[in-house]
């Protein structure tokens, strides 16, 4: 539900969220405007909150190990 479909792909989304949250947070002082528009960009990037983007990494690297695409965990309607 939550992985990407590869590792380099779910990291990438995770340093542009990080560092969006990082930038939002420095700049909330100085630049709330700025801070308030980069909250958005990081929520998108992980596509909801960090720990849904920490689940989904586990995910993906679980789908990777298992040797399965992400896509095979539910199919016909039915997960296993």
């Amino acid at each position: 539900m939550f992985a990407s479909k590869g590792l380099a792909e779910h990291l990438a989304r995770g340093a542009i969220g990080i560092g969006a949250f990082v930038c939002s947070g420095v700049l909330a002082t100085t630049h709330p405007v700025l801070s308030l528009l980069a909250l958005p960009v990081a929520l998108i990037a992980l596509r909801g909150c960090p720990m849904c983007w920490t689940i989904g990494l586990v995910q993906t690297i679980v789908a990777k190990v298992r040797g399965r695409p992400r896509d095979s965990f539910c199919t016909d309607g039915r997960c296993r």
